[in-house]
């Protein structure tokens, strides 16, 4: 047999696009070209050549159709040549021995020998990887003509055969030739046409092929068979750009698989550096992709590309094998913080920004130099956290000559650098507050602002705004006075160490034991007032290496009845109540809190014993706190008949908004804004904050979780009962942790304490499991 005309056509010189597209290797050809062919000039669309006269075509056509031959498998049930669409293949149509195409899932089509029917619809079949199965008539999707008693070992053989005639140039080749004339066309004509004879392999490949293409044909169902329609030029060129752009595509995700896999290969110490990855404009697509498919933050773009990343590298379409991934090839580190791109936090700042900032560190403009009282021959407490960064207020006090107290409360004037609406106070609003995790801090203004030139530093003249109160021997407030000032701290103290001052009780240090002596009598006030105690035991963790796959964890637990703590907190306390005081008297508006007092009497708990317990059944049932932004409303859990937060501008922006209001009005301005302006502010502001104690709770709780999982197997902790949840189910605290837990406890009551061990401490999965530690106890009598 010679050569068809197509097949002729096809060695002529289709493009070798043609091939490509198809994803097709170069295949040895079943026919040879006749070199008796002469063509005309290229065409667009690849190798094919126009110019011959269709006669050739249209006569095969013409005598096909003329013919309407029935195959031999007409002798089994089944129509002619003709494919078969998936709705007229039913039982009767398939037989024992009949070779076929059946759709093994989504992306897969296998051949298969049919072997015996399985139940009333359904057959079983032996598929060319020897497996046998059940499939439905609607998974077939090709019977393959002229086979009878086909054995299923044979399967291979014919793939074989097959594949020598899987030649994708002669789909381009067909389509030159039909699309002109839009000329339909059948599997056994278009086999016919390429091959010469539409014998059984001849056919399949033709199905094969005409089933395949996604850009030359497009199938149209007719009342009994499947046609085959030559798509128009237009359409062509279109689908062949797509494929152009995929295949393009494709390569650039194979070139980032091989960069994934040659990383991930290198040990962690030499693996690139994450900024390596955002250099090139398509890797660091294709890594921002996989990082936000590791924080559930994806685009539907982002989300397909990273899964294809994923599937790529073998792992599973999951966002914690997109963080394991990203670990790594060193682009995240062992404990990266995921929250910081879930929520999207600001940890940087626009050169906008930064540059204002310079601007008011080289001018250090103030408007209220020439009010500025001088009080740098007071001696001043500066006490904090001993990791602080921006050192927001201190403490003075003095004993007058009529044995009252009189103590100041000095707080860091950022006002003085920064203007109500310019580009930093838009910055802070929209950071609402400074980030303190144990990683890491975060400033709500910029660095260089916030602990150089705003913050209160030993030993040098600092602004400050001070708020001063003279007491009454009850505690109550008998005076107070709001102005702006000069200080000169003169100690930067740690709780530890000013609790160590007060211990010792120092005759040189009678200041610091005079603001202890003011702190007590408040305290004694308020619970007069009806004050809830509140304190607990809390930890503090600070990680100094976290990027280090095992980091050094520091973990301190702050018991909040701690003297120095005590002593700061009411003097913060009344700071709040003498500017709630300042702004009623002067019918200021700020941002005023309240807390309206508990349905539930604080002798509800008095049988609970002192301490964490108890100020835990405090919290329990506390109500909704409350703003105001036009008078105060009396804080039922402080005791205090009015409260303002005003202690931190530099770290808190409502606190900072307080200070705009209380500065105008010392200058004998109006103040820059009203009630409403501050709600509002103050709500975009509480946003932030919100999000900030999400961080930080989180993050605490995750360097918690990994300084119990490095603790030795079995280790006991000391836990206090705060609480039974559901029978023995308690709430307990952790008192060497600081960190409240929940496990089943078979003694004790609320407030006894038991001992525990950690049995699991999973960080990033956020697991932990406690268990009871039961004393051994030997109560035999000698």
């Amino acid at each position: 047999m010679g050569p068809s005309p197509m097949a002729a056509r096809a060695a002529g010189g289709c493009s070798s696009a043609a091939l490509a597209f198809f994803g097709f290797h170069p295949l040895r050809r079943a026919v040879r070209p006749a070199a008796a062919f002469a063509w005309g000039q290229s065409s667009p669309y690849g190798g094919c050549r126009s110019g011959l006269a269709h006669s050739l075509v249209d006569s095969v056509l013409d005598e096909l159709r003329s013919r309407r031959r029935v195959r031999v498998s007409a002798k089994i049930g089944l129509q002619g040549t003709k494919e078969l669409s998936n709705n007229k293949i039913d039982k009767r149509a398939l037989q024992k021995g009949l070779l076929l195409e059946f759709h093994k899932d989504s992306e897969r089509s296998l051949l298969a020998v049919v072997e015996r029917p399985d139940g009333k619809k359904n057959w079983m079949v032996t598929d060319q990887n020897g497996i046998l199965s059940s499939i439905k008539p609607q998974q077939v999707t090709y019977v393959v003509p002229g086979v009878m008693n086909f054995d299923s070992s044979r399967i291979d053989e014919f793939l074989k055969k097959a594949q020598d005639l899987l030649d994708p140039m002669v789909l381009e080749c067909a389509w030159m030739e039909l699309s002109e004339k839009d000329k339909s066309i059948t599997v056994e004509e278009f086999a016919e046409i390429v091959y010469g004879n539409k014998e059984s392999l001849e056919s399949y490949c033709a199905h094969f092929l005409l089933s395949r293409d996604i850009v030359y044909f497009v199938k149209v169902e007719s009342r009994d068979y499947s046609m085959y329609q030559p798509r128009s030029p237009p359409q062509v060129e279109e689908l062949l750009r797509r494929k152009r752009a995929k295949e393009e595509a494709d390569k650039e995700l194979e070139e980032f698989v091989h960069l994934l896999k040659s990383a991930k290969a290198l040990p962690m110490e030499s693996k690139p550096p994450k900024s390596s990855w955002l250099v090139d404009e398509k890797v660091r697509q294709k890594i921002e992709a996989l990082q936000a498919y590791a924080v559930d933050a994806c685009d539907d773009e982002q989300r397909r590309l990273a899964g294809n990343i994923l599937k790529a590298m073998g792992f599973t379409r999951t966002s914690s094998a997109a963080l394991k991934l990203l670990i790594n090839v060193g682009y995240f580190p062992v404990h990266v913080n995921l929250d910081l791109f879930k929520y999207d936090v600001r940890i940087t700042y626009t050169e906008e920004v930064l540059s204002a900032a310079e601007e008011l560190l080289a001018d250090r403009p103030d408007s209220d130099m020439h009010i500025r009282k001088d009080l740098s021959t007071l001696k001043v407490y500066a006490i904090d956290v001993d990791e602080a960064d921006e050192l927001d207020d201190a403490l003075s006090a003095i004993r007058l000559p009529d044995g009252r107290i009189k103590v100041w409360i000095h707080v860091a004037d950022p006002t003085c650098l920064i203007k109500p609406r310019s580009i930093i106070d838009r910055e802070a609003m929209h950071r609402g507050t400074s980030i303190f995790l144990p990683t890491a801090t975060f400033p709500m203004f910029p660095e260089r602002l916030a602990m150089n030139a705003m913050s209160l530093q030993q030993g040098k003249q600092c602004k400050s705004v001070s708020v001063s109160v003279t007491l009454h021997p009850d505690g109550s407030i008998a005076e107070y006075t709001l102005e702006n000032s000069v200080i000169k701290p003169t100690y930067m103290l740690t709780y530890e160490s000013a609790t160590e001052l007060l211990y010792m009780n120092l005759e040189e240090e009678e200041e610091l034991r005079i603001l202890q002596e003011a702190a007590s009598i408040r305290a004694q006030w308020r619970r007069s007032q009806g004050s809830i105690d509140t304190a607990m035991i809390e930890p503090r963790i600070k990680v100094s290496n976290p990027d280090d796959p095992e980091p050094n964890i520091n973990l301190y637990v702050e018991d909040q009845a701690n003297p120095a703590m005590q002593l700061v907190s009411e003097m913060m306390i009344l700071c709040g109540e003498a500017v709630a005081a300042f702004g009623a008297d002067n019918n200021l508006p700020l941002p005023y809190r309240g807390h309206p007092q508990s349905n539930t009497a604080v002798s509800a708990f008095s049988h609970l014993p002192d301490g964490p317990a108890r100020s835990f059944a405090n919290i329990s049932v506390l109500r909704a706190a409350e703003m105001d932004f036009q008078k105060p409303v009396p804080h039922g859990v402080l005791g205090i008949p009015g409260y303002v937060q005003f202690t931190s501008p530099i770290r808190r922006y409502v606190d900072l908004l307080a200070h705009y209001q209380v500065k105008a009005f010392l200058r004998g301005d109006s103040p820059p804004y009203s009630a409403g302006d501050l709600e509002g502010m103050t709500f975009i502001a509480s946003m932030h904050v919100k999000v900030a104690r999400r961080l930080h709770s989180n993050s605490l709780r995750y360097w918690l979780l990994e300084y119990l999982r490095r603790q030795p197997k079995g280790r006991k902790y000391k836990a206090l009962i705060l609480k039974f949840v559901k029978d023995r189910m308690a709430a307990l605290l952790l008192v060497e942790v600081g960190m409240q837990v929940t496990t089943i406890v078979s003694r004790g009551k609320v407030g006894d304490e038991v001992s525990v061990a950690v049995d699991t401490a999973h960080p990033r999965d956020d697991i932990l499991s406690i268990r009871e530690v039961i004393e051994d106890t030997d109560d035999t009598e000698e």
